[in-house]
């Protein structure tokens, strides 16, 4: 059974293993760890004012990640939204379970909106949020506050409901 957790350190180097994985062997993006310290230290980068990183588990087994950055004005930013190839799909709904969880996270700290950047080659990953309810928009009017990675170049906005 999947369960979703708050990070904890015994994590760290699984959540590095899957990311690294997925971004390098299936998507061939050209990144490395050094490229992405946040990893190195996700407490202090990620889980500061409203923020959190959550993990998706099979048993000790780390399958899932997402991550908010908590970016001021009630606004929020995800990153590290990640399934493992093998627990992915609509049978698991990790992804749901991932997002889901962040969402209430959100909606209990009040955030307004959340927003998020990924490439055009993640179509999956581009259906996903918009059959939940995100919204494409162009990086132009992204807060000015948005910590947009060098590769991303579509954006995303959600608009949190009470």
């Amino acid at each position: 059974m999947i369960q979703i957790a708050h990070y904890r350190k015994e994590h760290q180097q699984s959540i590095i293993d899957l990311i690294l994985g997925i971004q390098q062997n299936e998507f061939n993006i050209p990144i490395t760890l050094a490229d992405q310290p946040d990893l190195l230290t996700i407490p202090s980068f990620y889980c500061q004012n409203k923020g959190a990183f959550w993990v998706a588990l099979n048993g000790e087994q780390v399958v899932g990640t997402i991550a908010l950055i908590d970016i001021g004005d009630h606004m929020g930013a995800i990153r590290k939204m990640f399934v493992h190839r093998d627990f992915r799909g609509k049978e698991l709904g990790i992804a749901s379970l991932l997002l889901n969880a962040m969402l209430k996270h959100c909606r209990q700290h009040g955030l307004a909106s959340i927003y998020l950047g990924t490439l055009p080659r993640l179509q999956a990953a581009m259906r996903f949020y918009e059959k939940n309810g995100f919204v494409q928009l162009p990086k132009s009017t992204l807060p000015h506050q948005f910590p947009a990675m060098t590769l991303d170049t579509v954006f995303y906005e959600y608009k949190i409901a009470g």
